[in-house]
């Protein structure tokens, strides 16, 4: 009897495991980020202006299957600048909204891919500022910390109209509600 019941509590703990790591990762979340971004401007002369990223974001995760699957939103800014020859370019403001979707890896982290759509201004002193549309892929891993607040490390890369790249590797601190 003694391993009948020991045999059926080990499978309960073996089958809701992974509802228990998923469930470290549902539902709405804040984040604040920071990191380094890099904006490649190829064919206007000003090379690759590079500065700090900072920002924050929304995003809401669920489970399906196996996988959690989210949506989210994020606003930043950013220090990246050159000057050349009098003309300073400068990356302002991004606007992203997009989706993601990851694996539970045990039960503190979550690995994860993304993708969406991507809005930047670049200003130009004396020339005014552009916003270029463009879409967002991005890679990363989210890891618990207790309770509800997490740390997240990923690499995103942007591609904008007008021949403007942009590649970030941000952290992030966030809070799960």
């Amino acid at each position: 009897m003694k391993t009948v019941i020991f045999a059926a509590m080990t499978a309960a703990l073996v089958v809701s495991t992974p509802a228990l790591a998923q469930d470290a990762f549902v539902g709405p979340r804040a984040e604040a980020i920071v990191g380094y971004d890099a904006v490649k401007t190829n064919s206007n002369g000003f090379g690759t202006p590079d500065g700090v990223l900072y920002g924050v974001g929304l995003g809401y995760d669920f489970v399906a299957g196996g996988a959690i699957l989210g949506v989210e939103a994020e606003l930043a800014d950013s220090s990246a600048k050159r000057t050349i020859t009098g003309v300073t370019l400068e990356a302002d403001r991004d606007i992203y909204v997009g989706a993601r979707a990851g694996v539970p890896v045990g039960d503190t982290a979550l690995l994860y891919v993304k993708a969406g759509y991507t809005n930047a201004r670049i200003e130009a002193a004396g020339f005014g500022g552009s916003n270029g549309d463009g879409v967002r892929l991005g890679t990363g891993i989210e890891y618990k910390l207790g309770g509800n607040l997490f740390l997240k490390g990923e690499y995103r890369y942007s591609n904008y109209q007008d021949d403007v790249e942009r590649h970030q590797v941000v952290g992030g601190l966030g809070l799960r509600f």
